[in-house]
C-alpha cells in the first residue's frame, strides 16, 4: 500500500481527498496537514471527512508528515506552497502539486526540486478534463485561422483565482494547435472600445457564483457555424481521484516534472 499524506486536509478539497484515498485500493492515509491557523488541529482526519476514527490527526508538522508518507498530496494555499515544496526536497519525497493560481515564479521553484525529487503537477486532475485539453489541441489545428477560439469558465464564489488554472491550461492547448505564442495571443476578457477581434487572439473569461464546482468551454466560432468542447465537473471528486492515481503512480518513479499526459499513457 502506498501510503499517502494530504496537505490542505482540513479544507473542502482536503476531505475529499481523505476520501479518495480511501476509496483507491493501492492507497492508505498516513498523515494530514493543514495551517498552524486551522481551528480543529489535532482532530481525527478520517472522522473530519466523514468516516470512522483512522488514528490519522491533522497535525501542522510538515516533516513529520513527510516522514511518515511515500508520497504527499498538497491541496493548500499559493503562499504556503514553496515552504510545502522546500519540505518534499529535504525529505527526498515525491510531491503531487493541485495547489492553484501557481505564477511563474512557482513553477520555476519546481523545475528546480524536479532535478531532485518526482514532482506530479496539474492544473486539473479530471481525467475528463485531460482528454478535452488533447481534443481542443486537435480542433485548433484542423479547424485553423477561419475560427476564432474563445475559452470562459464558470466556478463558484468562493474561488479566490482567475481564470482558473485549467483556462488557460486549454487556451495553452488551443495556441499550440494553432501555433500561437500564448504571451501575444492571449486576451483575459473585454472592457471598453477594444476594436476588432484580431484572427490570431484567444480570449480567456472568468465568470463566479453560487455553488458551481467547475466549468469548462472552448469555442471556435467560425461564419455561419460554430464547434464547442466542454466539460462540466458535478462533484470535486473527480478531482479527489485523479490525484490520489497520480500520487500511487509517481512513487519510486525517478526525479523529474510529471504531468496529466503521462498518467493517461500508463
Amino acid at each position: 500500500m502506498v501510503k499517502v499524506g494530504i496537505v490542505g486536509a482540513g479544507g473542502r478539497m482536503g476531505k475529499n481527498l481523505i476520501n479518495a484515498v480511501y476509496d483507491n485500493p493501492e492507497t492508505e492515509l498516513a498523515a494530514a496537514v493543514d495551517s498552524p491557523q486551522f481551528p480543529a488541529l489535532g482532530i481525527d482526519a478520517a472522522t473530519h471527512a466523514g468516516r470512522p476514527v483512522s488514528g490519522v490527526t491533522i497535525t501542522a508538522d510538515l516533516a513529520a508528515a513527510f516522514a511518515a508518507c511515500d508520497v504527499l498530496i498538497d491541496f493548500s494555499f499559493r503562499d504556503a506552497f514553496p515552504g510545502v515544496l522546500a519540505a518534499a526536497r529535504a525529505a527526498r519525497k515525491p510531491l503531487v502539486v493541485g495547489t492553484t493560481g501557481l505564477e511563474a515564479g512557482h513553477l520555476a521553484l519546481i523545475d528546480e526540486a524536479a532535478r531532485e525529487i518526482p514532482v506530479f503537477q496539474a492544473n486539473n486532475y479530471s481525467i475528463g478534463v485531460a482528454v478535452l485539453k488533447k481534443l481542443v489541441e486537435e480542433a485548433a489545428h484542423r479547424l485553423g485561422p477561419a475560427f476564432d477560439i474563445e475559452v470562459t469558465e464558470v466556478h463558484h464564489k468562493l474561488k479566490k483565482d482567475a481564470p482558473s488554472g485549467t483556462a488557460i491550461t486549454l487556451a495553452e492547448a488551443a495556441a499550440s494547435g494553432r501555433g500561437l505564442d500564448p504571451a501575444s495571443a492571449f486576451c483575459y476578457g473585454r472592457s471598453g472600445m477594444v476594436g476588432e477581434r484580431p484572427a490570431d487572439q484567444i480570449a480567456i473569461h472568468a465568470i463566479r457564483g453560487g455553488d458551481v464546482v467547475g466549468e469548462h468551454t472552448v469555442y471556435f466560432f467560425g461564419d455561419a457555424e460554430r464547434v464547442t468542447l466542454g466539460h462540466v465537473a458535478t462533484s470535486r471528486m473527480n478531482f479527489a481521484h485523479g490525484a490520489v492515481r497520480a500520487a500511487a503512480w509517481i512513487v519510486n518513479r525517478p526525479a523529474g516534472r510529471y504531468g496529466i499526459d503521462q498518467l493517461l499513457v500508463d
